[in-house]
């Protein structure tokens, strides 16, 4: 490529905040969120080791082989997807290049989420290399927690224009929702710490032969309980607090939001829990963790953004 058609081609990048970044945006949260479900379809499959080997699939072979079965397909398949993430976060940063200096805001968490995606790759390597760890797996899943909560926040600041993203104003919620706020993005946090764990305690390994955190997976369950029910009490007090004293009414939708989500995902880690954890459930469960994360980190960003939050 010549400097010329370099120079045309970086003409033509975005020196605005288009529908098309915006959609980038969202495509990052979407693929964050999407890795992590099939990322979980290989673990309740047994896929696990499906390529027993990293970064090859085999010690002979990139790309998996017929004989290595659909256990190999399968884990291959969820690697590939990391090329999926890479292109939305290269064309992501891209579309936003021009605006590194006036857009700061949008500049960072993209970066941040492309460095995350070689970070990742590396972690499950660890996790070949060591034959599935449950800790190790567990550092995987809580890295990608990260990075949709980094994803989420770069999908609010699309919708700013500049001279709001400059502005400096009152945060949006008042303190005892800020208060509330906190404590709920806390007890998030910690359940979803301890699911990494019961899960490291219980059936599903990613392989026949994976270790097993050898903790009671009966009492790790409820102990991951306990900040659950907190938080189901946290977040109605925020909706009943966020409705009485009048907040914006995007600040009231999050809020309402985050408590549909925990609530979806408590009933159904209870009913996983309760049917022996069939693989459809834990799987819809993994689906909600997610969700739920994008949740706490929107409503927290709209309730502490000193910028001004789009009413639209």
């Amino acid at each position: 490529m010549t400097q010329l058609s370099l120079a045309t081609m970086m003409n033509r990048l975005p020196t605005a905040v288009t529908p098309a970044v915006r959609g980038l945006a969202l495509a990052s949260l979407v693929s964050q969120i999407l890795i992590v479900v099939t990322g979980g379809a290989v673990r309740l499959t047994a896929s696990g080791l499906g390529c027993p080997e990293w970064p090859r699939c085999t010690a002979d072979s990139m790309i998996a082989t017929q004989e290595m079965g659909i256990h190999g397909v399968i884990e291959f398949g969820n690697r590939l997807l990391t090329f999926v993430l890479t292109a939305i976060a290269v064309a992501m940063l891209a579309s936003i290049w021009r605006l590194r200096a006036e857009r700061p805001d949008l500049f960072l968490p993209a970066v941040l989420l492309l460095a995350g995606i070689p970070l990742q790759a590396v972690i499950g390597g660890i996790s070949v290399w060591t034959r599935l760890n449950p800790w190790v797996v567990g550092w995987h899943f809580v890295i990608s927690m990260l990075l949709i909560t980094i994803a989420t926040v770069l999908l609010n600041r699309t919708r700013l224009t500049p001279a709001e993203a400059a502005a400096d104003r009152e945060p949006r919620a008042t303190p005892l929702l800020r208060q509330l706020l906190v404590a709920a993005a806390a007890l998030v946090a910690v359940a979803v710490l301890l699911g990494v764990v019961v899960t490291g305690s219980g059936p599903h390994a990613g392989d026949a032969g994976a270790a097993r955190n050898n903790l009671d997976p009966d009492l790790m369950t409820r102990i991951h309980a306990a900040p659950v029910y907190l938080l189901v009490l946290t977040v109605l007090i925020l909706v009943v607090v966020a409705y009485r004293t009048g907040v914006a009414r995007r600040l009231r939708i999050a809020v309402v939001l985050l408590a549909v989500v925990v609530l979806t995902q408590g009933a159904i880690g209870y009913l996983q829990h309760f049917l022996h954890l069939p693989v459809a459930l834990v799987a819809l469960h993994m689906l909600g963790a997610s969700v739920l994360t994008a949740a706490a980190a929107h409503a927290v960003y709209i309730g502490f953004t000193r910028r001004s939050v789009p009413t639209s």
